[in-house]
Parts: C-alpha cells; structure tokens; sequence
C-alpha cells in the first residue's frame, strides 16, 4: 500500500488480521448455527459477507479507540511503542476521525440486520468502550473482552430468528470462555512490562498457574459449546468439530511456553483455524442431514 495511508492502516491492525477473525468466527457460528437448528443446509450467504463487513469496520475501530486511550502506555510496552498513535505517526484528532468514520460505516450495516441485531448490536458499543480502562483497575480485562468479542455468536442467531433462546446464549457463554483462554495466552507476551508499568491482565493474576487457568476455561468452552450444540439439535458431524476444535485447544495448551513471547503468539494465531473447525463442522453437519435441497430462503 502506499506509505502514506500506511500508518492508518496499522492503526487499524490491517497487517495483523487475525482479531477480524476472532470477531467474526462467533458471527458465523451463531449464523451457521441457527440455521442448523432450523434444519436448513446453508447459512445466509448475505448474512455472512455482512459480517465480514461488520467485524471489519468494530475491530478497526476498536483497536483505534484502544490505542488512543492507551497511546502514553503503548510508549512504555516494548511490543507497542510502534503503534502509529504512540510512534507519533498518527494524529489523536486523526484517529478519532478514521474512528468516527468506520463506527458510521459499521452501524449502516447493522441497519441491514433485523431490529433485535440492530439493538443488540448498538448494545454492545457500551461493552467496547469500557474495555480500555479495565486493566487499569482489574486483572481481569480478558473477561471484558470476551464478552465483546463472544457477542457475534447472538447477532448470528439473532439476525436468522429475529429472536434468542438458551442455545446462542450458551453459545456466547463458550465464546466468552474460549476469548478470555487465548486472550490470556496474548497477554503472556507482555507480563513483564504490564507490570512495570502497573497494567493488570490474567497472566499477571495467575502468575505459574495460567496455563491452568487457561486450560479451564478451555474445558468450559467445550461444555458450553456442546450443551448448545445439544439444544439446537445438531447431527453427529458438528459434534466431530468439537472434538478437533478440543485437539487444537489441547496442543495450544501442550505446546505453550509462558515466557516466550513467539510461543504465546503461535498459539493465540492458531485460534482462527480452530475457530474455522466449528463453522465449517456445523454447515457440513446440515449438508449431510438435510443436503442441498433445504437452502435458506433468505440467501
């Protein structure tokens, strides 16, 4: 790209882009879900391609907002003191136009949704907003981040039913677990220079024990997922994505070394193919029961 819109570009984390991913894998897993569960073979293609759209234009803004409130840290952080923001690369007053304009862009296409998408999604700004200045009160920002980056998994229920039930909701509940499991594991990269300067985060809480923790709340997301699968009546297809989704989770865990900072990034990547497992495993599941002649109407 050109150098000039270079920086706005990696202010908008477009060269590391697996947290669109992360945001919009639960999207597909709500959407492919619903449909599953309403016996279609297919989710909505439209559906789907808005929710690229959409994880898109909130994460770039939310990593902008991010980085303007955190731009005097990311100076003290090794890892983020090249962030446009903190380099200097980029204007605060910059930064809060290109925010501006990708929130705009982001609420047009959520205005494409139902009504209860649409309320839902304007809901979880409050959720995105407030994340910033947990770390700096809390050990526990990765709890506040899962339940924003989980919230996908209801927009896609939601904007197939118009409605939710227990199955999304514990869909979420998964979602929020497995977010704060490899958000953990993200945070390990920073552990010592979080505490220099004071930032909370779980590898700090738990210190030796977070791969423990992390484990656990693996173990949780696997719970939930299955006991949503269960309640929206899937076929025996998506339950073998949980069982390869469980052996990515479980090399993350085997392979993880807490103090190499390449290690923690190599497994926090990996997410997005165990991520790919589940949405994939849940449309090849209706494929199978109910073949190609139950295509949503709505595609």
């Amino acid at each position: 790209m050109p150098a000039s819109i270079q920086p706005y570009l990696r202010l908008m984390r477009f060269d590391r882009p697996i947290g669109i991913w992360l945001l919009l894998l639960p999207c597909w897993w709500g959407s492919a879900l619903a449909a599953n569960a309403d016996q279609k073979a297919l989710p909505s293609f439209w559906h789907l391609f808005l929710f690229i759209l959409g994880a898109v234009a909130m994460r770039s803004a939310g990593c902008i907002w991010n980085d303007y409130l955190d731009r005097d840290i990311d100076r003290q952080v090794a890892r983020t003191r090249v962030r446009p923001l903190a380099a200097g690369t980029v204007s605060p007053r910059e930064a809060l136009l290109l925010m501006a304009a990708l929130m705009l862009a982001g609420l047009v296409i959520l205005l494409l949704f139902n009504g209860l998408t649409v309320f839902l999604g304007i809901l979880s700004i409050g959720i995105v907003a407030i994340y910033p200045y947990v770390k700096r009160v809390s050990d526990f920002p990765q709890l506040v981040l899962g339940l924003a980056f989980a919230w996908g998994a209801l927009l896609g229920w939601s904007a197939y039913f118009d409605s939710l039930s227990i199955s999304p909701i514990l869909l979420y509940a998964a979602t929020i677990c497995w977010t704060i499991g490899y958000d953990t594991i993200y945070a390990m990269q920073d552990i010592d220079d979080d505490a220099l300067i004071g930032i909370g985060s779980t590898p700090r809480h738990f210190g030796d024990k977070s791969k423990i923790f992390t484990g656990a709340c693996y173990v949780l997301t696997v719970l939930l997922l299955a006991s949503a699968f269960k309640l929206a009546q899937v076929g025996v297809t998506a339950y073998l994505g949980i069982l390869i989704f469980t052996a990515f989770l479980g090399w993350q865990i085997y392979d993880l070394h807490e103090k190499n900072p390449q290690s923690a990034l190599k497994a926090f990547r990996s997410n997005k193919y165990a991520g790919l497992v589940i949405f994939v495993a849940i449309v090849c599941d209706a494929l199978v029961r109910f073949g190609f002649g139950a295509v949503n109407p709505a595609q």
